[in-house]
């Protein structure tokens, strides 16, 4: 016969057996001991923090036959027969695989029949979510007038996709994930109880891995006791589920604060070829910057997985970055762990991810380009260098960004306008090979704001004039909008890193890149004067001269 699992053999059989769900515990306990016994509860929550238990402990607390204040006993027929699942009017449905229309309305039927031996019959529906809309409409009518006798207790890991008339009707009670010091006490009484010889930080490790589900450490620790019979060690657990040592993730840190791209790149290479699994070392680097950000920025929010000793080295590399790259480099680590799944390059993402988190950031906006050469010896690429000779125009003067202010040389830089610090062209750009290389500018700027890339969608390089690019807009509000000072900005840097040289733009309606002013310049130029021809007349009017300059439509004179 099979040997029983740890969860189900140690499932607790009162409500001081529960763990990290004391406020449900006390309601419940409450409402027992004053009569206030709902009708229906929904027990909501992560997985394995003791939904299901809670519903089958509240179905021997309603049923117990002992007093009040002592319920459940686990000594009166009543609980005897639900701990040891014959109680007839324990009814436990698994909605994931009765979904249809036709399950609820055979449980409506039998519903109304009274309680075979107990005092009420309580049907415990797990993942409740999972049930069709016909379902749930036959199952509210029941819940709208429900017998006398019937007790409803709904699970679910997803209350959102419940609905609303549903959830209306129940008493809500949400069950949060449990801490790792509560988990790991629960851990050490499972191990003498079994008379398993395991270390402490070894079950630590095994708490931080179930992240806050109960039954997942349970099963780890059921699984790693068959691990090696002379006990369980930290080394064993970092085996057994190929989680990267503390230290690597600590390495990959200070690598990360130095912006030493090599050393972190060997460190997570190390930590794979010692039986790492990047998914979960991804997750760890995440775990580990959220507790860096947090002190970064004095929240006071010390997350559970950080020791007393541990604390002194997080704070020095807490401050070893700005909250923002702290931010990013949580958001690029993030983004691994969820890509990091398979492929034939598991640790790809991983790698990936802390090379754009230590790159100065640059050299992400400025994508994939030719590197500028030095002042000295300017030159340019092939394909530029064949490119058509340079728009001989007129000069604009080119407006410099103020320098950006000195940094800390173990900070990540924060973003800066770039375009002032590049060097001046050489007269061989022009409007073709900016049109050439339109499709990576927007490919670069599109993770950078991505209503601004919509907005440039509408507008061509027209010309060049020196350092300034003119842009061509279909529409005037599209140019008005790259126009706003932000916008520029941005545009001017990501331009001015693609190509190399520093750039400004100048941003007109198409069919007035030659230096002509728009209409609204123009008529703000103009000497005033009556109209004396019926095209003036029109254009006069508000409407029509805002279809012109907005949307670019024409006035057609007819002829007689």
């Amino acid at each position: 016969m099979p040997v029983q699992a740890l969860y189900r053999k140690w499932r607790p059989q009162t409500f001081e057996e529960v763990v990290g769900q004391q406020h449900v515990v006390r309601t419940l306990r409450n409402a027992l001991t004053s009569g206030r016994i709902h009708h229906a509860y929904l027990f909501a929550g992560p997985r394995g923090t003791g939904k299901t238990t809670m519903a089958r402990l509240l179905a021997k607390a309603v049923n117990c036959l002992a007093p009040d204040d002592q319920r459940p006993c686990n000594q009166c027929a009543i609980c005897q027969a639900v701990n040891e699942k014959r109680l007839l009017d324990l009814i436990e449905i698994d909605a994931a695989s009765n979904t249809g229309v036709d399950d609820v309305r055979e449980l409506r039927e039998r519903v109304g029949f009274r309680p075979n031996e107990a005092r009420y019959k309580v049907y415990v529906i797990d993942e409740v979510h999972m049930l069709s809309n016909p379902a749930f409409n036959a199952l509210l009518k029941t819940l709208e007038e429900p017998p006398p006798h019937a007790i409803f207790a709904l699970a679910t890991t997803e209350p959102h996709k419940i609905p609303a008339t549903v959830l209306s009707r129940c008493q809500r009670f949400d069950f949060r994930r449990i801490s790792v010091s509560e988990i790991v006490v629960r851990l050490e009484w499972l191990t003498q109880q079994e008379d398993i010889q395991a270390d402490r930080e070894a079950l630590t490790l095994i708490a931080r891995q179930a992240t806050g589900s109960m039954r997942d450490a349970e099963s780890l620790l059921d699984q790693l006791a068959s691990y090696d019979g002379k006990g369980i060690t930290v080394a064993d657990v970092r085996a057994a589920l190929g989680a990267g040592a503390s230290e690597m993730v600590l390495q990959v840190t200070d690598a990360l604060a130095k912006g030493d791209v090599a050393q972190g790149l060997g460190a997570i290479n190390t930590a794979v070829d010692e039986g790492a699994d990047p998914r979960q070392f991804a997750r760890q680097m995440v775990e580990h910057l959220r507790a860096l950000l947090l002190m970064r920025l004095q929240s006071g929010v010390i997350p559970p997985h950080v020791s007393d000793d541990m604390r002194p080295r997080l704070k020095e590399q807490a401050d070893s970055f700005s909250p923002r790259a702290l931010a990013r480099a949580v958001r690029l680590f993030n983004q691994a762990a969820a890509e990091a799944k398979g492929g034939w390059q598991p640790q790809l993402p991983l790698e990936m991810a802390f090379v754009e988190a230590a790159l100065p950031p640059e050299s992400e906006s400025a994508g994939p380009r030719m590197p500028p050469a030095p002042d000295t010896n300017r030159s340019s690429s092939p394909a530029r260098r064949a490119a058509s000779p340079p728009v001989k125009t007129r000069s604009t003067p080119v407006r410099s960004a103020p320098p950006a202010p000195p940094q800390p040389s173990n900070t990540i830089q924060e973003p800066v306008p770039a375009y002032s610090d590049r060097p001046s062209g050489d007269g061989s750009l022009s409007p073709e090979v900016l049109r050439t290389q339109w499709p990576e500018f927007l490919n670069v700027l599109r993770p950078r704001n991505l209503s601004l890339e919509a907005l440039m969608r509408s507008c061509e390089p027209v010309a060049v004039e020196g350092d300034v690019v003119l842009l061509g807009f279909t529409h005037n509000f599209h140019r008005s909008k790259v126009e706003e000072q932000h916008n520029k900005q941005l545009v001017e840097d990501v331009l001015s890193g693609l190509v190399g040289q520093r750039c400004s733009v100048r941003c007109v309606l198409a069919g007035q890149e030659r230096g002509a002013p728009a209409p609204q310049q123009a008529q703000a130029e103009a000497p005033e004067r009556e109209p004396d021809r019926p095209a003036e007349q029109v254009i006069e009017d508000p409407v029509v001269r805002a279809a012109i300059e907005d949307l670019g439509a024409q006035i057609v004179q007819g002829h007689e």
